[in-house]
């Protein structure tokens, strides 16, 4: 999940960056927010992720009212593993703009690694709610995903699947998302749908041994 996050969150970035005016790349050192801010979105897709944190906390100071400059940061600081100051930045994103997806989105997975599901589930809900009205509505398929293995964490096995399912709509080929449904309807013992999940994501990359060991366990379990 957390190659997805990180790809998620890049796209992000890449949506709202669009609707910055346009900095001089290449200049000698940024002079504006929107400079840092840009400039720091380039250090992030390099993965320079503390470099990028400097750039996105000098657009705040420049720009104390720039949501995407708390944004970026708070996503960057869930790309590091530090979730409290993430979710502090994104709240303050919120409060500058409560009517952007990717924020609560974003939260909502910092919640869910915190293990915080609640929270996590009343975030990504309200992503999904927004999504449809964000200039990023290809990305409605993570916050299902996300939603649902916060239902899964919870043991809340049949709003997961539902998640799931949903988000498979959405992305067909999203290898995790058949895994994770693999999983819930394993829980419920569901065995036979649990089997046909795990050879969906099979089909779709045959070289996963992980899920290939899955298989092979719950098809013994079946067979008892």
């Amino acid at each position: 999940m957390q190659k997805k996050m990180k790809f998620f969150l890049c796209k992000v970035i890449a949506v709202t960056v669009l609707a910055v005016p346009s900095a001089v790349w290449g200049q000698a050192e940024p002079t504006t927010a929107n400079d840092f801010l840009q400039r720091g979105f380039g250090y992030y897709e390099q993965g320079d992720i503390d470099r990028a944190i400097a750039d996105f906390t000098q657009a705040i100071r420049l720009n104390p009212n720039s949501y995407g400059a708390y944004l970026f940061r708070g996503n960057s600081y869930i790309i590091k593993g530090d979730y409290d100051r993430g979710i502090a930045d994104l709240d303050q994103s919120i409060k500058l703009n409560p009517n952007e997806s990717q924020t609560y989105y974003a939260r909502g997975t910092a919640y869910k690694n915190k293990k915080d599901y609640d929270r996590a589930i009343a975030d990504l809900t309200k992503a999904i709610q927004l999504d449809p009205k964000s200039p990023a509505i290809e990305n409605l398929e993570d916050a299902y995903y996300s939603r649902g293995k916060a239902y899964n964490d919870r043991k809340d096995y049949d709003r997961a699947i539902a998640d799931f399912t949903q988000a498979i709509r959405l992305d067909p080929n999203h290898v995790g998302t058949y895994v994770n449904r693999g999983f819930s309807y394993y829980y419920k013992g569901d065995i036979d749908r649990a089997i046909a999940d795990f050879e969906a994501a099979l089909r779709i990359n045959p070289n996963d041994a992980d899920v290939r060991k899955m298989l092979e366990y719950v098809r013994q379990q079946r067979g008892r």
